[in-house]
């Protein structure tokens, strides 16, 4: 047989397309003794013939052994609802924390709608700029820690325009 031949058939076999025809003509192949068998089929040769002697043990085969196998009927299982237990605490649990949740939401924007209807200075002009002030103060106190961030990034673009600059 080609040595080129042998070759293709042991890419398939590495790659795991070769057909069980193919391997036994490898088997055979690597069996016999060649004299200039190149020295990248003489590295499969080992696992070939390993195969081929292997094949020739018999299965031991104990006629006498004989393993019943019985087969216990089954029974429906049944569960009671109370063996569960721990399913429905845990999720009376998580209903009770998300209505607790709910209400504490409710009375949080209650209070705040209360606290906004007693604090209408629409009569008083004095208070109702007082009022305005404190809350622009508040977004102008909320807007200005952003721009820290920008500064940062505005002296970091200063600094690469100078090195893009030399």
């Amino acid at each position: 047989m080609e040595f080129n031949k042998v070759r293709e058939l042991l890419d398939r076999y590495w790659d795991g397309t070769s057909t069980l025809e193919e391997e036994e003509v490898l088997r055979s192949f690597f069996s016999r003794e060649i004299a200039n068998l190149p020295a990248d089929l003489k590295e499969a040769q080992p696992l070939f013939r390993y195969f081929a002697e292997e094949s020739d043990i018999p299965m031991p085969v104990f006629p006498d052994i004989e393993m019943p196998v019985a087969r216990t009927p089954e029974r429906p299982v049944r569960q009671m609802i109370w063996q569960h237990w721990m399913k429905y605490a845990a999720m009376l649990l998580v209903a009770v924390g998300i209505g607790y949740a709910a209400r504490q939401v409710e009375s949080k924007q209650d209070r705040i709608m209360a606290s906004l209807s007693e604090q209408d200075t629409f009569d008083d002009p004095e208070k109702a700029f007082a009022v305005t002030q404190k809350a622009l103060q508040l977004l102008s106190r909320n807007l200005n820690k952003g721009t820290a961030q920008m500064q940062k990034l505005a002296y970091f673009n200063d600094a690469t325009e100078k090195i893009k600059a030399n």
